[in-house]
Parts: structure tokens; C-alpha cells; sequence
């Protein structure tokens, strides 16, 4: 496969871990189409897709740290139309979260191992649970070359 056909595959993947275009109303293809919408904002409708199927999410401190958007406020937004937008940081996490969990998913089979995964201290990420680095880039690359060493069965 080629690299933008892998690209490609991971948007398609991400956006339907996001609900689509049920819940985000506009196709998104591309890298610059993935930019645009993040810049606008995610509408609160593809995180509220996602967390019933990702059974840590409806923790409120995993929700908080992983995407930085309390229950609470995740609640009064949604019931007020013209705030039913994430902010630009959410909407970027938003989007890392549901990209990694989907290429965690492709990489070790299955949804439940993905989670089981994320939630597990990791030998090569230093005895650290993937999920609690997702809230810088530079976690979110030490999670992505782990995926990639698991992939080639490189596990240190």
C-alpha cells in the first residue's frame, strides 16, 4: 500500500470512529479536509458518538485528560445549540485519540485489545499507559513509534 493510500485509510478510519458524516455532516478525505474541519471544530456530536464505544471514555477523569473537556460542561454544551462546537485543542485531541485507538485496534486485532491496551503500562514506553500520554505530541509520538515496533514485532 501505498504512503497516501495509507493516509487515506487512516482518515477514512478516524472519521468513522467519529460518526461520520452522521455526525460530523461533511466528507473529510484529506489531510488539508482533516485541517479545515479541526480548525472549525469538531461539532460535540462525534465525541458524544464515540464515548459509548469506548468504555474508559465515560470516566470523567480519563475524558478530561484525554480530550480536556469535563462531563459537565460536555453536558451543558450539548443542550445549547450554538455552543455544540469542541474548541480547536478538543477537536485536535479528539481526533489523535479516535486515530490512535483505530490504529491500535488494526494493530492488535481488536477493539476490547486496543482499550485493554491503551489502559496498560507499556514496557517500551518506559512502564507508561498509553492513554496518559496522549495529551502532548510528544506522547502521541512515542505512542505512534511504539504501534510501529508492535507492527514489525519490534516490543521494546
Amino acid at each position: 500500500m501505498t504512503q497516501a493510500a495509507t493516509i487515506e485509510n487512516d482518515i477514512a478510519r478516524t472519521y468513522a470512529l467519529l460518526g461520520g458524516e452522521e455526525t460530523i455532516k461533511r466528507p473529510v478525505r484529506n489531510n488539508l479536509e482533516v485541517h479545515d474541519l479541526l480548525m472549525v471544530g469538531l461539532p460535540i456530536s462525534a465525541l458524544l458518538y464515540l464515548m459509548p464505544r469506548v468504555s474508559f471514555l465515560t470516566n470523567a477523569d480519563i475524558l478530561n485528560k484525554v480530550i480536556g473537556i469535563s462531563v459537565r460542561t460536555l453536558q451543558r454544551r450539548k443542550k445549547e445549540p450554538e455552543d455544540n462546537i469542541l474548541s480547536v485543542e478538543q477537536s485536535n485531541r479528539t481526533w489523535k485519540f479516535a486515530e490512535v485507538l483505530g490504529r491500535a485496534t488494526d494493530t492488535l486485532g481488536s477493539r476490547e485489545d486496543a482499550e485493554i491496551w491503551m489502559n496498560t503500562p507499556a514496557l517500551g514506553l518506559d512502564q507508561r499507559k498509553p492513554i496518559d500520554l496522549l495529551a502532548t505530541a510528544v506522547g502521541l509520538e512515542a505512542i505512534e513509534d511504539y504501534l510501529t515496533r508492535i507492527e514489525y514485532g519490534v516490543y521494546a
